[in-house]
C-alpha cells in the first residue's frame, strides 16, 4: 500500500459498523478501533486493528476519524462528552458520520467542532442493510465541503458500490430520512400485502418471484415478503427501532420546514405501536406479526 495512505478509526462497532471496519482492514488501511463494549472489538484486533480506551484518542490514530453510532445523541456524547474526540481533535482532521441524525442537530455539531478544533464534517449515512455493509456495496449520500468528499472517496469505494455528494453539512442526512420515508412505509405495506395474501388463501411465499422486475417490486419486497411469509425474524439485520427513530426525524424536519407528510406520519405511528409492544430490538420482518394481530 501507499506510504500516503491515510491511517484511519472507526466508533461505533455494531451491526453496520462491525463489517464495515472489516472492510477497511481487509482494504489494508491501518485501523484503531473504539466501542463503548469494547469486547465488540475482539475480533477485529485479531485482524490488526488497534483498540483504544477512549473515542478521543482515536484523533491520536487516525487521519480520519469515522462513526457509525446509533442515534443524534450517541454521537453527541462521543463528539463532545467527557473523552470525547472534541478534546484530541486536530485541524486539517476529519470526521466521517456514517450515522443516521438529525440534520439541523448535524449542522450545529459540524460548527461547532470545527470552531472549536479545525476538524471537518462529512456527514455520510448509508444504506444497503448489513448484507450491503459486509459487501461494499452501500449507498453513501455524503453532506460537506466538495474537497473534503473527494478526499474521503477512495476510502469509501471500499464500502460502497456509490458515493453522491447531495450539498453541504446536512445534505446527507436530509438524504437519508428520505431513503427511510420510502423504506419505512414500503416494509409496512408489504406485511399489509402479505397479510391480506395469507387472508385471502394465496401462498404468500410466492408475492416476491411473482411481482419481481414489476412496478411494485424492490429490495424491501425481495427481502422482506419471504421473511414476513415464513414467520423468518432471524438473525436480526436491522431494528424496528431504526425505522422508528428515523420517521420521527422526519416528522420533526417537516415540521421544521412546515412540509407535511401525512403517509410518513402515520408509519411512524404504527412503529410506534409496533415497537410497543415488544418489538423495539427485533427485525423490521416482525411487522406482519402486528397485521396478523399476532402477540409477541
Amino acid at each position: 500500500m501507499p506510504s500516503m495512505q491515510p491511517s484511519l478509526g472507526f466508533a461505533g462497532i455494531g451491526l453496520m459498523g462491525l463489517p464495515m471496519a472489516r472492510r477497511l482492514l481487509a482494504a489494508g488501511y491501518s485501523l484503531s478501533v473504539w466501542n463503548r463494549s469494547a469486547e465488540k472489538c475482539a475480533g477485529l484486533a485479531e485482524g490488526g486493528a488497534v483498540i483504544v480506551p477512549s473515542a478521543g484518542q482515536l484523533c491520536e490514530q487516525a487521519d480520519v476519524v469515522m462513526l457509525c453510532l446509533a442515534d443524534t445523541a450517541a454521537v453527541q456524547q462521543v463528539v463532545f462528552g467527557p473523552t470525547g474526540i472534541v478534546e484530541r481533535a486536530q485541524h486539517g482532521q476529519l470526521l466521517i458520520d456514517f450515522s443516521s441524525l438529525e440534520p439541523t442537530a448535524t449542522r450545529e455539531m459540524a460548527a461547532e467542532l470545527q470552531a472549536r478544533t479545525g476538524m471537518r464534517w462529512v456527514d455520510a449515512p448509508v444504506s444497503g442493510g448489513t448484507p450491503g455493509a459486509e459487501a461494499g456495496t452501500l449507498a453513501i449520500m455524503a453532506g460537506g465541503n466538495l474537497e473534503d468528499i473527494e478526499r474521503v472517496r477512495p476510502i469509501l469505494s471500499h464500502l460502497g458500490q456509490r458515493l453522491t455528494r447531495m450539498g453541504p453539512v446536512g445534505a446527507g442526512q436530509v438524504t437519508k430520512v428520505c431513503n427511510q420515508m420510502l423504506v419505512a412505509c414500503n416494509a409496512l405495506v408489504i406485511a399489509e400485502v402479505v397479510a391480506l395474501a395469507e387472508r385471502s388463501g394465496v401462498d404468500a411465499a410466492l408475492l416476491a418471484q411473482a411481482l419481481a422486475g414489476g412496478f411494485a417490486d424492490s429490495k424491501p419486497l425481495q427481502i422482506l415478503a419471504p421473511q414476513m411469509a415464513e414467520s423468518r425474524f432471524e438473525p436480526v439485520k436491522w431494528h424496528v427501532r431504526t425505522l422508528l427513530k428515523d420517521l420521527d426525524t422526519a416528522v420533526k424536519l417537516a415540521r421544521e420546514k412546515e412540509g407535511a407528510i401525512p403517509m410518513s406520519g402515520l408509519a411512524a405511528q404504527l412503529m410506534r405501536l409496533h415497537g410497543n409492544q415488544g418489538y423495539l430490538e427485533q427485525d423490521p420482518s416482525t411487522l406482519i406479526q402486528m397485521l396478523r394481530g399476532d402477540l409477541p
